[in-house]
């Protein structure tokens, strides 16, 4: 399949789906072939690894998320926190 850069602009996604099938796309200035779209061997993107920061992480203080007292409160807005 030749398309011109106006069409490969316009249909990108299109093209991409057809080199995805197997199908080649040649990408064409003023009727002179200049790029090719290929299919690539084999993903860019490393698979995830769960679990890597286990036991590097410390947590300080259990009770972070809870809300803080009254006397916390007004330390805090005193600045003596």
């Amino acid at each position: 399949m030749q398309v011109s850069v106006a069409d490969a602009k316009n249909k990108l996604p299109q093209l991409i789906k057809a080199v995805e099938d197997g199908k080649p796309v040649t990408i064409c200035r003023r009727g002179v072939p200049v790029v090719d779209l290929v299919r690539t061997k084999k993903p860019s993107r490393k698979p995830r690894m769960l679990g890597t920061l286990k036991g590097k992480i410390q947590i300080l203080d259990p009770g972070w998320w809870k809300p803080m007292t009254d006397e916390e409160v007004e330390d805090f807005l005193a600045g003596r926190l």
